[in-house]
């Protein structure tokens, strides 16, 4: 016979403790509905019937009310006598008993209070046995309370309605009283991140590091047998989309510790206080849990570096926010175990007391790949695709320079988009030129309405790019050259940069005469000028400015950069330079944006025909590329010469740290191309 459920056991014996339900919001919300309906059912009854005045007149007459009670001056109330219920003109009525009280059974509205007392005499004068008017004040407590109730109720409801969806996914349900709690997620054995350090390709000085910190957690007894102590934080530094996020999925995959991942903006509030008290729990829940890391996305949303003269109240609550933050991370309160990693794009606007050693420890540059990271990061995308065999990611790897691990994903799917389009069964090397392209330049529009003549002025101006960039021997290496629309750009002409560490003097300037090579041709062609070389001003300007201001490569001004590494400057109304220097630099760049266009000018003159020539197929076939330049300017010899050839690396035997310091801010400096192919287009004029 089968034990009853009360008397179930588990395997050991025990009674299982009843599972007691939950507390549910909702519960309330029940309760007040079923309150309410309760109320009407209160109030349901069969409603008593309207008279007139004749049928009135003609029961007092016949004396058959019992009571006349007069409600508030706003209505009588008529109770018939027992026995003239019996009448056959009564028959009709509803019972006049409503939950044990006597219920009238009619109602006779009334205009003036007067004159209804007057009638009501007139009518009786003469009557042995009248009928008195009674006044009655009733008032209806239910609905009296209810009219002053429901509006706090609704109010109440309203506030933890928007409590409810403003802190969503706090920790412990997201209620209002939880408000100050972490926002943290948290991943442990039970939340197991499926992405590991071999799903992270290229970064391998950065994977070096962060490995490193993993094995601190893992085996900390190899370091603190030694004195060691293991780092307290690690800052990931470096561009957009360069894969710092994927390197911290990487670790909580790989550590096997508890890890807490939240974003920066997640301690930001509309309440005073709440950033810092999100702090002090999130280092509440990460000691209990130790050893364990968190993850702080885009810490520049606390971390920005402290004013000393803020008006606003909204910088006070993210200053206690970050004041909260330095103290948990190196304060009076020991967080052994617990290591915290952040990621930032601007590590220049953080604050200094957050960059410290022992704070964070380390700063960990995640750099835009090499061709070997990028060829790594193609196989890796290229794993999930159907694509060509014969595709090399060596070869797309060389195609996408200054290309971020992000970039790159989006150039695999968006071939694999584009082959979808012309319904192919795998995916082709030119879906993946395309698709580098539209990433690069945009969506093609080969239904923009061009005129003739409009064309041949983008044929000339590209084929002018074209022309000189080849002529010049520090000038990039040409791709291809089109006059198809796309994006903004009327035409383009596209270039594949050397990946080169530090630039000269000669090579910018060979630049800045290639890029202004649209605006010469179409001076030397027709003998005017158009507003198609918006982006090619643009570029020069900025590049010559940077030649001037930042890198000291002008004469007149001097060995001399106004460059602020720190980015406090752009906060600054103040020029870090006088005004007569600001005149002299005025004057610096105009005189090196119009040598570069002379000398473009006397390039193109010189070899006009061959400009012409190549115009005349640019028309034609809309697309050119670089062979079809070889053909008529011949072979381009200064690529075979190794002072020319800006992509090798040569590493002196003996290296000076100074200089490589000076070296890495050159080059974060450096103007970086738009995207990566170097695109010098003709725009359309911004209206």
């Amino acid at each position: 016979m089968s034990e009853s459920k009360e008397n179930k056991t588990d395997n050991n014996g025990l009674k299982p403790k009843p599972v007691k339900p939950k507390f549910s919001f909702y519960w309330i919300y029940a309760l007040l509905a079923l309150l309410i309906i309760g109320l009407q059912f209160m109030n349901w009854s069969t409603p008593s019937k309207n008279i007139g005045e004749g049928e009135l007149k003609e029961m007092l007459l016949n004396q058959e009310i019992e009571r006349l009670v007069l409600v508030n001056r706003e209505f009588a109330e008529i109770y018939l006598k027992k026995d003239k219920l019996q009448l056959e003109k009564y028959k009709d009525l509803p019972s006049s008993e409503n939950f044990g009280a006597a219920k009238p059974q009619f109602i006779y509205n009334i205009g003036s209070v007067e004159k209804f007392e007057n009638d009501v005499n007139i009518v009786q004068e003469g009557l042995e046995k009248p009928v008195y008017i009674e006044n009655l004040t009733r008032r209806n407590v239910w609905g009296d309370a209810l009219s002053w109730i429901f509006p706090i109720l609704l109010l109440i409801g309203a506030w933890f309605f928007i409590m409810r969806m403003m802190s969503r996914g706090s920790g412990g349900g997201g209620q209002i009283f939880n408000i100050g709690k972490s926002k943290a997620q948290l991943f442990d054995k039970d939340t197991h991140v499926n992405v590991n350090f071999s799903d992270v390709a290229g970064l391998e000085e950065a994977k070096v590091e962060i490995m490193e910190i993993v094995d601190f957690l893992k085996n900390p007894k190899k370091y603190t047998t030694l004195g060691g102590k293991i780092p307290k934080g690690a800052l990931l530094v470096g561009p957009p989309g360069t894969g710092k996020t994927l390197l911290a999925k990487a670790v909580a995959g790989e550590a096997k510790v508890p890890f807490f991942s939240l974003s920066g903006s997640d301690f930001v509030e509309m309440f005073v206080g709440v950033g810092a008290s999100r702090v002090r729990d999130l280092f509440k829940q990460a000691k209990e849990k130790a050893p364990c890391i968190i993850f702080i996305d885009e810490i520049d949303a606390v971390g920005r570096a402290r004013g000393k003269n803020q008006i606003t109240g909204a910088n006070d609550e993210r200053e206690n926010t970050l004041n909260q933050l330095l103290t948990e991370m190196d304060g009076f309160a020991t967080n052994a175990g617990v290591i915290i990693l952040a990621a930032t794009n601007r590590a220049d606007v953080l604050d200094r007391a957050l960059l410290r050693a022992g704070r964070f420890d380390r700063q960990i540059h995640v750099e835009l790949p090499d061709i070997e990271e990028r060829k790594a990061i193609f196989n890796v995308h290229m794993k999930p695709l159907r694509f060509d065999i014969t595709i090399d990611a060596e070869f797309l790897a060389k195609q996408t320079p200054g290309f971020s691990g992000a970039d790159i994903a989006n150039v695999c799917n968006e071939a694999a988009l584009i082959a979808a389009r012309h319904n192919k069964t795998e995916i082709g090397k030119q879906d993946f030129i395309d698709a580098i392209d539209r990433i690069v330049g945009g969506l093609e529009k080969r239904n923009k309405i061009i005129s003739p003549q409009e064309k041949k002025v983008i044929a000339f101006h590209e084929a002018g790019h074209a022309a000189v960039s080849w002529l010049l021997p520090y000038a990039h290496p040409l791709v291809k050259v089109t006059i198809v629309p796309r994006g903004k750009a009327l035409g383009a002409a596209w270039y594949l940069p050397e990946e080169r560490q530090i630039t000269t003097t000669e090579q910018m300037l060979d630049e800045l005469t290639a890029t202004l090579g649209g605006r010469a041709s179409e001076e030397v062609i027709f003998g005017k000028i158009s507003t198609g070389a918006l982006n090619d001003l643009e570029k020069v300007t900025k590049q010559a400015f940077s030649m001037v201001v930042y890198f000291g490569l002008n004469k007149e001004i001097g060995n001399v950069s106004y460059y602020d590494s720190s980015g406090q400057q752009e906060y600054s109304f103040n020029k870090p330079y006088s005004e007569s220097t600001a005149q002299l630099i005025d004057a610096e760049i105009k005189k090196i944006v119009e040598e570069a266009y002379k000398r473009a000018i006397n390039l193109l003159k010189e070899n006009r025909t061959k400009l012409e020539e190549l115009a005349d197929i640019l028309l034609k076939k809309e697309v050119i590329f670089k062979e079809d330049l070889e053909e008529i300017f011949g072979p381009r010899h200064f690529d075979e010469h190794p002072e020319f050839n800006g992509g090798q690396t040569i590493k002196p035997e003996n290296t000076n740290p100074a200089i490589i310091a000076e070296t890495e801010v050159v080059s974060e400096k450096q103007e970086p191309t738009e995207g990566s192919l170097t695109k010098d287009s003709n725009e359309e004029t911004p209206q």
